[in-house]
């Protein structure tokens, strides 16, 4: 009993809290930042382990295969049915690929994500040989994927949401679909929450009421549906803070419930601290405390309940949804009373019951295309506000007033959060500097030039690759959103291959671009399709850029009709060469007297361009390639780099530099790689 007293009197003291956080500070930051980690095998030619993830991706299929460490492994062939192989132990051979880091800034970091969750390695798997199957959890794992397959055969809709809502795989949802769901607000109902353990509680409340032991086996249930889903954030906030609750009320400990959310974020914390990068457990841990602060404000109607809810969720989750789109959905808030009700208490319980009860399918299919339906119909009706990548010190000083706003009650502080999302918005204005982006497109050209005040924003080519449903602009459209620009002012396309044209379709469907200039040679079908969009002019006329596009040399072949873009910035000289050969280079110095000093090098490189005569005429400060990683034309080419070596000439590639920048100043600048 006196053990307990004194538990009780610990847990019950503020100050306990204020050394837990100051302790979780520390502890994360030795154990993410401080230590440093790294695969044990990086020359594998085999391993070992069991499959305990599968993802199904567009040309492969990846797995985590946990053994000594967790590795990511891709499997490109057909000819195994990996879905069968769900937690079963194998040994796979094949070799180390890369991992690599977003080389396009403010993306999205894949090498960091992985790390994050203790993978530091990279596996393209040849071979697969089963050593052992799998254990009773996974066996049941498997059992409930077949179940989804059998109920659903070839509907392609059903198996999506069900794998959704019943096992939290999001891997049937595609990219725009999730676009959609994020743009409006909602993707939040997609997670398996509180919301649904909670309706897994109230069910097994009921089932278990003779029981004696019902909590212990709620418990249970949760701790192994946790399992289910991949121990993801939400899930296991909710386990541990039921478990926790029960274990205190067994233990005659009264905690409120911010103590108790608490307690749950440690203990998760103490086992895994990577996890304090995870989104989801950004987002269910930031919601949910603002839900239990808020409480007594959640007030009325359900409606009102329901709109105060999302509001709340809104404010308190807003940088982490910044960091992520780039933009607020303003009707979010209003979507959500539509759709909360719909997944909460219709299709959510729906896919439960379908999934015992398969003959409800066609009513289940039902409101899955009606909410699908009206997600893309409201979709295209966004009213959005583009919020550039916050500054830590505004996000530290944005939660700083939603602390003071609870603390005191003092609701005008609701103010200074709209002021600082504001603020955010004009920081970049004030930035009175031009910039220049050499976009790592892979095996492409783009580049991207930036006014002072991010007022005028033109773009020469776009990139493109032959793979179908890939797109890198992609990330083009991520940095300029990051950057607070929500338009193109001109787009100059050198030529039409695709690899220097074939984005514009996506970008003119996904962003706004006021002008575009072809060159004159004939339009091919890529050139047809980016002219029909009726943005297509031969003039323009820059308000902060001093340039001229030369189109004189017109050819059958492609490449040596490129538009070469010529351009000022105070003092520099800049060249874009598109993918001219030696001859159109050679006619360039002939017909125009020209100044370089930064040249974005024509062709990736290739030895059909570049020449040594060409490169001594210009007195040049740094030389881009622009060529992809392993690429199958082996760009940039010997000779070149032997030219430009020979010359003392200082070149980069975004091969091995990723995106290279070009911060210009009046009397200086300073070049920037993000190197992959």
């Amino acid at each position: 009993m006196l053990y307990l007293k004194k538990l009780r009197t610990i847990l019950q003291s503020n100050w306990f809290y204020y050394f837990l956080i100051l302790f979780l500070i520390i502890y994360i930051f030795l154990n993410t930042v401080v230590i440093k980690y790294e695969t044990s095998n990086p020359n594998a030619s085999f391993l070992e382990g069991t499959i305990i993830d599968i993802s199904y991706n567009t040309d492969n299929i990846s797995f985590i295969l946990k053994g000594k460490e967790k590795v990511r492994c891709v499997y490109y062939g057909n000819d195994i049915n990996l879905a069968n192989y769900l937690g079963k132990k194998v040994r796979v051979k094949g070799k180390v690929i890369p991992i690599y880091n977003n080389t396009i800034p403010n993306t999205f970091n894949y090498k960091i994500y992985l790390y994050n969750k203790r993978i530091y390695l990279n596996y393209n798997v040849l071979e697969i040989d089963v050593l052992k199957d799998e254990n009773l959890f996974f066996k049941i794992k498997n059992l409930i994927y077949q179940r989804i397959d059998k109920i659903t055969k070839n509907d392609s809709l059903s198996k999506t949401y069900l794998n959704l809502f019943i096992l939290g795989n999001k891997d049937y949802l595609s990219t725009d679909l999730k676009e959609v769901y994020q743009v409006n607000g909602i993707i939040h109902l997609f997670a398996i929450s509180g919301m649904h353990i909670s309706l897994f509680i109230l069910m097994f409340n009921k089932l278990l009421k003779p029981f004696k032991f019902k909590k212990g086996l709620i418990i249970t249930f949760l701790f192994f549906y946790s399992f289910l889903v991949n121990f993801t954030a939400s899930v296991l906030r909710v386990t541990l803070f039921y478990s926790l609750k029960y274990l205190f009320k067994r233990l005659k400990i009264d905690l409120d419930n911010k103590k108790v959310l608490f307690l749950s974020l440690t203990l998760i914390l103490l086992m895994e601290p990577f996890m304090i990068y995870d989104i989801g457990l950004l987002y269910s841990y930031s919601i949910t405390f603002g839900l239990i602060f808020f409480k007594e404000k959640i007030t009325g109607n359900y409606l009102q309940r329901i709109f105060k809810i999302s509001g709340v969720a809104l404010i308190m989750s807003l940088p982490i949804t910044i960091s992520m789109n780039y933009e607020l959905n303003f009707l979010s808030l209003f979507l959500n009373l539509l759709f909360v009700p719909l997944v909460s208490f219709i299709i959510f319980p729906l896919s439960i019951i379908t999934f015992i009860c398969s003959p409800l399918l066609p009513i289940l299919k039902v409101f899955l295309t009606l909410l699908e339906s009206l997600n893309i119909f409201l979709y295209n009706y966004r009213l959005t506000l583009l919020i550039p990548k916050m500054p830590i010190i505004l996000i530290i000083f944005y939660y700083l007033v939603i602390l003071i706003i609870i603390k005191y009650h003092k609701y005008r502080g609701i103010i200074i959060l709209v002021f600082i999302i504001f603020l955010d918005i004009f920081i970049p204005k004030l930035d009175n500097n031009y910039y220049v982006y050499y976009l790592d497109v892979g095996q492409g050209d783009s580049a991207l030039l930036i006014s002072p005040h991010k007022e005028e924003v033109i773009m020469i080519d776009t990139g493109g690759t032959y793979k179908e449903n890939y797109h890198v602009s992609k990330n083009t459209i991520t940095f300029l959103k990051s950057l607070g620009i929500n338009k193109i002012d001109l787009l100059i396309i050198s030529h039409g291959d695709a690899d220097h044209a074939k984005e514009a379709l996506y970008l003119l469907d996904k962003f706004k671009i006021n002008n575009i200039i072809l060159n004159h040679n004939k339009d091919n079908d890529l050139e047809e399709f980016i002219r029909k969009s009726g943005k297509v002019n031969d003039r323009y006329l820059s308000k902060y850029f001093s340039f001229q596009n030369i189109n004189d040399y017109l050819n059958h072949n492609e490449n040596d009709s490129s538009i070469i873009t010529y351009l000022k910035i105070y003092n520099y000289y800049f060249l874009f060469l598109g993918d001219i050969s030696k001859s159109i280079e050679e006619n360039l110095i002939k017909d125009y007297n020209l100044q370089g000093n930064f040249l974005k090098l024509a062709h990736h490189g290739s030895k059909t361009s570049s020449s040594e005569a060409f490169l001594k005429n210009f007195k040049i400060n740094l030389a881009i390639i622009s060529s992809g990683r392993n690429n199958m034309y082996n760009h940039p080419s010997k000779e070149t780099i032997e030219n430009l070596e020979k010359l003392n000439i200082k070149y980069l590639n975004t091969q091995t530099s990723g995106t290279i920048s070009l911060k210009l100043r009046k009397n200086d600048y300073i070049v920037k790689e993000y190197q992959p």
